[in-house]
């Protein structure tokens, strides 16, 4: 078989389960309800989407934009956003891969705190958004049947791939709201 040949060649389609209570720690229960349907790898494409479309044509003003002064910024929110996917999406190569090891939760606010991220453009937050959705259905998307039940421990709590996935959608969700109800619902009245 040739490159252009293997390039056309897909892999078969999974159905992947919801998680089911047990399968992550109670904390999660808000991320995950808030993702609806059954297929989590199309829910995440479709994210990427709506996410872009959100943040798209936005203002260096309003990347900056806060609305109370001990909140975030957008740029902000958006940079923990793109961390904590990272993170998530790291967890599930490593218990994908059947690595027991047990993985130390981290602190957000250290990592916004850190993270530069009033310094970035938004347009290269967006971007950088953009290649962090894409790697991580990358990862889940070539993912076989046994690994999506694998479990592992986070943060001291036990955990699966497909805990980790829905987490994922779940979190970015909550924050696009966030984002669409008390930052850009102020700006977009002014």
């Amino acid at each position: 078989m040739n490159m252009s040949e293997s390039a056309v060649v897909s892999l078969p389609s999974l159905s992947i389960a919801r998680p089911q209570p047990g399968e992550y720690a109670p904390y999660y229960d808000h991320y995950i309800s808030l993702v609806e349907g059954e297929d989590i790898l199309a829910a995440l494409d479709q994210q990427r989407r709506e996410t872009v479309l959100l943040l798209c044509g936005r203002d260096e003003e309003d990347g900056d934009f806060r609305y109370a002064p001990d909140k975030w910024s957008v740029k902000e929110v958006l940079g923990h956003v793109c961390d904590t996917e990272r993170i998530f999406a790291y967890r599930a190569l490593r218990i994908a891969r059947a690595d027991a090891t047990p993985m130390e939760g981290f602190e957000q606010d250290d990592y916004v705190r850190n993270g530069a991220f009033a310094r970035q453009a938004l347009s290269d937050l967006v971007e950088d958004f953009i290649a962090v959705r894409r790697a991580t259905l990358s990862l889940f998307r070539n993912l076989d049947e046994a690994a999506w039940s694998r479990r592992g421990v986070a943060n001291k709590n036990e955990i699966t791939v497909r805990a980790l996935a829905y987490i994922i959608a779940g979190h970015e969700l909550h924050h696009r709201r966030i984002l669409e109800e008390k930052y850009f619902a102020g700006i977009d009245r002014q």
